[in-house]
């Protein structure tokens, strides 16, 4: 029992560590694609991100899973919408863009993760999108109000 319970802190430290090192990417993306824009367009920017995504999903599709074929990947999909994900990205691209472009890579930042972190919870909350359903928690809750009471703290001039 001890021996699971270390390997659940190991994969759960996996998690936490690979969390931190995808929210540090997004930032950096968020800045480098705006700067980007400030010498083409928010739309050609975002093509090339997603072209130059799709190209790097591809190649690294191909070494490590090449032996599968594309159809049979879609074909097990659960649910047909679930493959707008693509889409969704593209709005992520330009609706970080025009963020960053407005309030900065610091104030951009919190205010998508505490949308992200509030979202998060309401599809945990109500299981949507096929995620299993969790119990509505008070302290779960709190935990947002104080994310979003730095941001204000953060926000406040002085």
């Amino acid at each position: 029992k001890k021996d699971s319970f270390l390997i659940g802190r190991v994969f759960n430290m996996f998690g936490l560590i690979i969390a931190l090192i995808s929210r540090s990417f997004k930032s950096i993306q968020g800045v480098f694609n705006t700067e980007v824009t400030k010498q083409s367009s928010t739309w050609t920017t975002s093509t090339f991100v997603q072209a130059t995504g799709f190209l790097a999903c591809l190649l690294i599709w191909l070494i490590a899973e090449g032996s599968e074929s594309f159809y049979d990947a879609f074909k097990r999909s659960a649910q047909d919408t679930l493959l707008l994900g693509g889409v969704i990205g593209a709005a992520i691209t330009f609706t970080v863009i025009k963020s960053v472009a407005s309030l900065g890579p610091a104030q951009s930042a919190m205010l998508i993760v505490a949308s992200q972190s509030v979202v998060s919870y309401l599809i945990e909350v109500f299981g949507l999108f096929g995620v299993e359903k969790t119990a509505f928690a008070w302290v779960k809750l709190l935990g947002v109000v104080l994310f979003v009471t730095g941001l204000i703290i953060f926000k406040w001039k002085s």
